[in-house]
């Protein structure tokens, strides 16, 4: 099988990489990104400018897509920078993957992801789900984490506190409140992408422990 993997240098697709370089289902990952990846067997990471994707490109060309593109408001610099990360590139990933055939996806979205939310990062990432159901896929995934456990390169403050006090108290709180372990969500995603069910499917936080 042939896998394309947007995202791959965040927490969640660093693992999904891992995972699927890793797998023996896995014949070849296509990890498109703007900077150059390590060269490893079984990957083909083409540099690309997200503005501007190469639509002809033949590593379209794919059975199944996983997504886990993603920023925070603060690092993108602003609420439109944040949407067109969040929204805009997975969507224009999803239609030119779509048109070359690709009828499986899986997404890394968010726990309360609302296309109706009065919270903008819900909001987004709610009406990404909405605009992807109308793509066309047969097999469509949702995986909604909550706060997400793993190093990461960039140093988010407000979410290492989060981290610390779920990590104290997580024992004693409903498995939907607790710490989501981004190797679990990567597994979450491989298995959308190689065993596709038809339909649009959520796999929830509390699914994620």
């Amino acid at each position: 099988m042939k896998l394309l993997l947007v995202g791959a240098t965040g927490l969640v697709g660093s693992y999904v990489l891992q995972q699927a370089l890793q797998d023996p289902r896995v014949d070849e990952v296509v990890a498109p990104a703007r900077r150059a990846l390590p060269a490893q067997p079984g990957l083909l990471a083409p540099v690309i400018d997200f503005d501007h994707l190469p639509e002809d490109a033949d590593w379209w060309k794919v059975d199944a897509v996983i997504c886990t593109l993603g920023t925070t408001i603060r690092t993108a610099g602003s609420q439109a920078a944040f949407r067109r990360v969040d929204h805009d590139y997975p969507l224009a990933v999803a239609r030119i993957a779509h048109r070359h055939g690709v009828r499986t996806f899986a997404l890394n979205s968010a726990k309360g992801a609302d296309a109706s939310s009065r919270i903008f990062y819900s909001r987004v990432k709610g009406e990404l789900e909405r605009e992807l159901a109308g793509v066309g896929f047969d097999s469509l995934t949702y995986v909604r984490p909550g706060l997400i456990g793993g190093p990461r390169q960039e140093r988010r403050t407000g979410e290492s506190v989060a981290t610390l006090l779920l990590t104290a108290i997580g024992p004693v709180l409903p498995r939907s409140w607790r710490i989501n372990p981004a190797e679990r969500i990567a597994e979450a995603l491989i298995d959308a992408a190689l065993r596709p069910r038809s339909g649009i499917h959520v796999v929830s936080a509390d699914q994620l422990n």
